[in-house]
């Protein structure tokens, strides 16, 4: 096990255990070794169990990776046509109702992000939003033209965005669920 430990001004231990299987023990600062190891072993079912589900759930990625399909350059223009048109009309029916401006709408296929907002107010979104269900766009809409009043993810930036759209938990939910497949579908290069 690859376990480090990390000592701070807390007063409680936590065992954290990240996608990458190493384990990050948070202890206060004059936590005795002997108190270290006791804290493992009491937790040493739980930890192999959660090595365990990071295991299958790698696996499973590794998997859905391998067999998602890239999309096609037909696939892909016709994928970018769609979302010029619907996160356009999407845009502007919601920055009226925040009532925000923005600047110019590009749409990429990007491997990392969903949307993002330039400090000019410039927006881009990855066309992929049109493989995602229509509240999921909505919700990376609404997030990017949140950022024309609060350009960081303060609490403000979260009420705001909640505000308009209140389900935007299962939609963030339902992107980290399902998003790396449909990443997968990118192809390797830009169309």
């Amino acid at each position: 096990m690859d376990i480090v430990v990390i000592r701070s001004d807390r007063r409680s231990f936590a065992i954290e255990i990240g996608r990458d299987k190493k384990i990050k023990v948070r202890v206060p600062r004059r936590a005795s070794k002997a108190q270290i190891e006791e804290m493992l072993k009491a937790k040493h079912d739980w930890i192999l169990k959660t090595l365990d589900k990071i295991e299958q759930r790698n696996t499973a990625e590794a998997r859905e990776y391998e067999e998602a399909k890239p999309l096609s350059s037909e696939e892909v223009k016709k994928l970018k046509k769609e979302a010029r048109n619907h996160l356009a009309s999407l845009t502007e029916y919601w920055a009226e109702k925040i009532g925000v401006s923005y600047g110019r709408i590009s749409i990429r296929g990007q491997k990392t992000r969903w949307g993002s907002c330039s400090s000019k107010g410039n927006l881009n979104y990855n066309y992929l939003l049109m493989l995602c269900p229509d509240e999921v766009a909505e919700y990376v809409v609404i997030h990017e033209l949140c950022h024309r009043i609060h350009m960081n993810h303060s609490k403000d930036f979260w009420n705001k965005i909640e505000a308009f759209c209140p389900n935007y938990k299962q939609a963030r939910k339902w992107l980290k669920q399902n998003g790396n497949s449909l990443i997968a579908r990118l192809p390797q290069k830009e169309v």
